[in-house]
């Protein structure tokens, strides 16, 4: 894993925009280690905050002033900002539930989502979480998944994509959501069965010619709806070019290694300072895709605070996703930056802002969101 060391660090304290409450405190050197340590940024209140000058150990790619000139039948994917077939410009992504349980691994094309979002799926199991795959490409999926059940909270995500949501069931607690319109567009249980020597929980797929035949089979639009909202979910920064977070902002932090709060499953992104990507790993190793033995890798990392209730005995619960700010991290290139989130509405986008208040660009790429517990906010771990 590539963990930075730091020597002598100068720390200041800083406060945030108006809406920022906390934030991180500056790294500092372990004690118990022979060479120092790596450095780990905890989270604590926005009175306890500390300033943290993080560096890039490699020079940063020269770019070229020249625009980028899209090739003829391309378009810039508002999913990830980069240049796909105008083919599918009007088709809808899927939003495919996938299983984390550990028995459901190997995953197959995960790779092939272009945003990736991680939930605790339930308050019992050492709070598991789930994956929802993004994909906008998803006439090329010959397997994925396996696929499992959805929550309210991915019904209130999904619609940010317009996304048909892929899944097999889930409690009675999405009866209301999907009996409104901007939701009704979801396929359940319709996915092809895989032998694969496991109970039959984790044994459903996406196969390739699935998704055609149920959306014809439920007159569900292939197309984006009435539903949609136009443009870019993120603000990207132009094709070719890169935000370097320390050289824009005075307040940022070294994160080569970022360690989530999900004790079932131990999920971390390390950055491979090779490609500049974010691997993911969980239950101490790293993922790989079953079906092209590739990490899951991210250009984006984004990590929102958000509160939750819990619906019933049974462990069910709701993020509070539809809010007016909360505090958040985004990720990129080994470099923190604490950021304000909202979503106003069901299915409003949720936007991003820095401490101007300026709604934050993001490097174009595939990004990994994931919305942690209000109450293990303070577990997530920098190094």
């Amino acid at each position: 894993m590539f963990i930075r060391e730091y020597g002598k660090r100068v720390c200041a304290v800083a406060l945030c925009a108006t809406t920022l409450l906390a934030m991180t405190a500056c790294g500092k050197d372990s004690a118990d280690s022979e060479d120092g340590g790596a450095a780990i940024a905890s989270f604590e209140s926005l009175e306890d905050i500390a300033t943290e000058e993080a560096s890039t150990e490699e020079a940063p790619a020269e770019e070229s002033d020249e625009p980028y000139v899209l090739p003829e039948g391309m378009y810039f994917s508002e999913l990830t900002g980069e240049p796909i077939s105008e083919d599918i410009k009007d088709q809808r992504p899927i939003a495919a539930m996938v299983d984390n349980e550990i028995t459901a691994l190997p995953h197959f094309q995960t790779t092939k989502a272009d945003v990736v979002y991680e939930l605790m799926n339930s308050t019992k199991n050492d709070r598991i979480t789930r994956l929802m795959c993004v994909v906008k490409d998803w006439g090329t999926i010959e397997q994925l998944g396996s696929i499992r059940s959805t929550r309210p909270t991915n019904i209130l995500l999904a619609s940010e994509w317009n996304a048909i949501l892929c899944h097999d069931g889930g409690p009675y607690h999405n009866d209301a959501y999907f009996a409104k319109d901007w939701a009704k567009d979801h396929i359940s249980g319709y996915f092809s069965r895989v032998d694969n020597g496991k109970s039959r929980e984790f044994t459903e797929y996406i196969l390739n010619g699935d998704l055609e035949s149920d959306i014809e089979r439920f007159g569900i639009s292939a197309t984006y709806n009435e539903f949609a909202n136009e443009g870019s979910h993120f603000n990207f920064v132009e094709y070719g070019k890169e935000i370097n977070l320390d050289e824009k902002y005075d307040r940022s932090y070294s994160a080569n290694k970022i360690v989530l709060p999900f004790t079932h499953n131990s999920s971390q992104l390390v950055l491979n300072p090779e490609t500049g990507l974010y691997e993911y790993y969980e239950y101490g190793d790293q993922y790989f895709d079953a079906s092209n033995e590739e990490p899951l890798a991210f250009k984006n990392v984004i990590l929102q605070k958000c509160s939750f209730s819990q619906l019933d005995e049974n462990g069910y619960l709701i993020y509070n996703c539809i809010n007016g700010s909360e505090l958040g991290w985004y990720i990129t290139n080994g470099v923190a930056k604490d950021i304000t989130w909202s979503k106003t509405s069901e299915t409003g986008v949720t936007k991003y802002y820095d401490e101007t208040g300026e709604e934050l660009q993001i490097n174009t790429g595939k990004t990994y969101i994931s919305l942690i517990p209000d109450d293990t906010w303070d577990k997530v771990i920098f190094e």
